[in-house]
Order: C-alpha cells, then sequence, then structure tokens
C-alpha cells in the first residue's frame, strides 16, 4: 500500500481518503472501471484498455476513467485490482515471465519496481518515448526507481510516500511535551537518537496504558526510509548484514522496544488495528496514506486530537508505478492512456480526492496540495508537510527482494524484542529467516 514491510503496498492498506474533499472507504477489489460496454473488444468499435491494479489506486474514485474516455470517445477503460499486492505480484512476475495473460497495463509496487525493472525491462515498453512525459515532471529519485542502467523508463511514478510523524496532540499534552507541531519536529530534527529520547520523555509520563509508538517494525520502518543506501549497494549486491545503517537502525529500534517505547504489535494486523482505534500509543510513523487507515482505524471522537511533525530526517515510505507490457492488445493507446493518468494534473486531482500523494513536484504549489486538509489533524497543513519531505528524500537503492528483507527485519525481528528476546537474538532469527527466503 504502497505498502512497505508486510503491507508495503499502501493501496493494500489504505482505508479512508487523506483529505476531507473525498471520504469514501478505499478496499481493494475487482472492478470494472470507468463504464462502457462490456464486450472486452469494446464493442461499437471502441477499443478496450485493461489495467491490472492491486488495492485501489483511486483512478475511477477520480472520476479520472470518465474523463479520460470523454476526451477520447473512441476508448473504454477497465480495470482489475487485487486488494493484495502479495498476491497480485506473484501472478505479475508469472505473467511477465511466460509473456502471457498480461494487461493492457499493470501496476508495480516500489517495493517490487527493481525487480521488475532489472529482470522483466525487455517485455515493457520504455514511456520516456511517449509522447508528452518528460522526466522533469516527476521527482528525480522517482523516476529513477523505474530507469534502467541503459537508460529504458519502464514505469511512469504514481504516487510517493513521504515520511512525516503522526501523533496525539492529547497525549503529548497529558505526557508533559509540546503539542505544537514545530515545536514538536524541533524536537528530533536531524536525529532519529532524539526521536527515540523523546520517546523515553514521553515514558516517564505517559497516560496509563500508553506507548511512545504503536510498533517496533513501524519504527524500524522509518528509520530505514531515510536511508539512501539500506539492503542492496550501487552494483545490485545484498549487504543488509553488513551495512551499519541497517545494524543501527535495528539496534535503534531494538532499544526503543526494550525500553518500552512501543506496542508489542506487527502493523495491520487486527491487534494494531485496536491500539488505535482505543488511543493506546502517541505517535507513529506517517505518510500521507497512513492518514486515511488512521482515520479508518478511529473512533469518531479522534477526529482533531491527531496532527503531523516532520519526520527527524526525510524519506519514503510507498509509490507505485504503471506499465504497459510489450505484448498488450492496444500499446499505443495505453501508452496514451498511462501518460495522461501521471501527468501533474492528473496527480493533484488523485491527491484531493483519494490522498494519494504525487510524485510531480509541479504540483506541490496547487491549491489541491497546499489546501489539503484531514479530518483527524483538522488545520495541519499536511500537503505542505509531505511536500518537503518528498523534496528531500534520499534517491535510495532499490533491490528485487527488499520486502522480504524489510519484513525479516521487522515481524521475525525486532517485534520479538517486545517479547523478551535479547537484540542479539532478534537479529539472529531475522538473519536466519531472511537468507533462508532469499535462497529460495
Amino acid at each position: 500500500m504502497r505498502a512497505r514491510t508486510r503491507t508495503a503496498s499502501r493501496k493494500a492498506v489504505v482505508l479512508a481518503a487523506v483529505v476531507s474533499l473525498g471520504g469514501a472507504l478505499l478496499a481493494g477489489c475487482a472492478d470494472d472501471g470507468g463504464g462502457g460496454s462490456d464486450d472486452t473488444s469494446g464493442g461499437k468499435g471502441k477499443t478496450t484498455i485493461t489495467l491490472g491494479l492491486f488495492g485501489t489506486f483511486g483512478f475511477k474514485e477520480a472520476g479520472l476513467y470518465k474523463e479520460y474516455e470523454k476526451l477520447h470517445p473512441n476508448i473504454v477503460i477497465k480495470d482489475t485490482s487485487v486488494e493484495q499486492n502479495a498476491n497480485y505480484y506473484p501472478a505479475l512476475v508469472n505473467h511477465l515471465t511466460t509473456n502471457s495473460g498480461l494487461m493492457d497495463v499493470q501496476a508495480v509496487e516500489v517495493s517490487n519496481i527493481a525487480e521488475v525493472t532489472s529482470t522483466f525491462a525487455d517485455k515493457l515498453e520504455d514511456l520516456s518515448k511517449v509522447s508528452g512525459v518528460s522526466e522533469s515532471n516527476w521527482l528525480d529519485w522517482k523516476w529513477k526507481q523505474a530507469t534502467t542502467s541503459g537508460g529504458q523508463t519502464i514505469g511512469l511514478g504514481t504516487d510517493v510516500g513521504p515520511l512525516a510523524i503522526c501523533y496525539r496532540k492529547d497525549l503529548f499534552q497529558q505526557a508533559g511535551l509540546p503539542t505544537d507541531r514545530d515545536a514538536v519536529s524541533k524536537l528530533w530534527a536531524g536525529s532519529w537518537d532524539k526521536f527515540v529520547q523523546v520517546g523515553e520523555n514521553y515514558k516517564k509520563k505517559a497516560p496509563s496504558g500508553t506507548t511512545f509508538m504503536d510498533s517496533p517494525g513501524g519504527l524500524l520502518n522509518a528509520i530505514l526510509s531515510s536511508e539512501s543506501t539500506k539492503f542492496y549497494d550501487s552494483s545490485g549486491k545484498i549487504i543488509y548484514k553488513t551495512n551499519p545503517a541497517v545494524k543501527t537502525a535495528f539496534d535503534q529500534t531494538a532499544k526503543a522496544a526494550q525500553d518500552g517505547l512501543v506496542q508489542a504489535q506487527t502493523q495491520f494486523q487486527p491487534s494494531w488495528n485496536s491500539t488505535i482505534a482505543n488511543n493506546k500509543f502517541a505517535a507513529m510513523s506517517c505518510p500521507p496514506w497512513m492518514l486515511g487507515y488512521i482515520k479508518g482505524q478511529s473512533k469518531a471522537d479522534a477526529a482533531g486530537k491527531w496532527d503531523v511533525a516532520q519526520a527527524p530526517k526525510a524519506g519514503n515510505w510507498g509509490g507505485s508505478f504503471l506499465t504497459v507490457p510489450k505484448s498488450g492488445k492496444n500499446v499505443a493507446e495505453a501508452e496514451k492512456l498511462v501518460a495522461w493518468l501521471t501527468a501533474p494534473e492528473q496527480q493533484a486531482k488523485l491527491f484531493s480526492v483519494q490522498g494519494s500523494f504525487p510524485s510531480a513536484p509541479s504540483t506541490y504549489t496547487s491549491a489541491a496540495v497546499t489546501g489539503a486538509k484531514n479530518d483527524m489533524t483538522g488545520d495541519a497543513p499536511i500537503g505542505t508537510i509531505f511536500a518537503a519531505a518528498a523534496k528531500s528524500s534520499p534517491v535510495q537503492v532499490i533491490g528485487p527482494k527488499d520486502q522480504i528483507i524489510q519484513d525479516g527485519l521487522a515481524n521475525n525481528g525486532v517485534v520479538l524484542v517486545t517479547k523478551g528476546k535479547s537484540a542479539a537474538e532478534a537479529w539472529n532469527t531475522a538473519v536466519k529467516t531472511i537468507d533462508n527466503s532469499l535462497d529460495k
């Protein structure tokens, strides 16, 4: 959900629109998209463009399919969406491997884009050559994520997940911490160690039954999201066991777990959902799509009690791409549609309706972004906060098995510290689990 531990796909977990301009609940499902004839050949001389998606990208909900069909009367758009990327992606790999069964357009989640770019580029069109597509329309690091060493760009970016920290103003106040978002941001500016220290200060006067953060996985992912090099080096070699940044992030998170600063939970599980509903923690790692998740899991009285502060370091958690398989039935028309759906104007519309934060920096000064508000965070200028993070995020080295490594470190690693294991035991268990998975 775009989400990037187990739920690395934002779209697989977002349950509510981020901004007040659109509040429909989101849920991944099979869908016919924009309308028109049920004939997959288009019917009555029309051409049907098919999209394979996961979760909810929001194109239909934002009215983009209908708008495009109105602009192009000879086109009918239909999409099919699998709820979870964990189920969608293996099927996509199979179709790409056999070069069969592919839709005209296929979505790819950021945690999988490196594998698709390095392994299947020959099966996908170079979208940098499509009319109207300009590299300058995207964040530099977003464009590079889907570009091969030879310069072929196999996917055009949809959204990104610039990182912030969402926090409960009421719980911060009860713990004797500042509540103003600028003052809160200054508490931990530039350092995740400072962030953990704020957690220690919170613990001293924490409201009964609450912890500073929601989960060890959430903290670990946030720290790693702000690193340019994580699990792979620039040559494609797996380095997670020897990269000091990874071990430091693991140890920082383990210490927070040992000190009782995080809930003993795995994110996006029912028990974790209940900690949101019952106000059991004060802060969490928060890309734009997380606001929708918070809203979907919270009780009505939580509205306005949250706020958004800058993260200690800029980072990114989430985002997806649209690709066009060469074997598609309508390659030329699919390329035109993808270029239009990912253009800055359409990205801004998606944010205003669905909360999908644009990967097009030219939108960051638009009213759709600067004026965005969220029911949970009141008057917080969320668009401005997330835009600053997006522009400052490092260009990360993304590897083909990033998601496996991230899941292992979080769900088979640091979470064990909350269950009584030492940091060393947790690290060894995570490494063993990850290496076993990578060997398969």
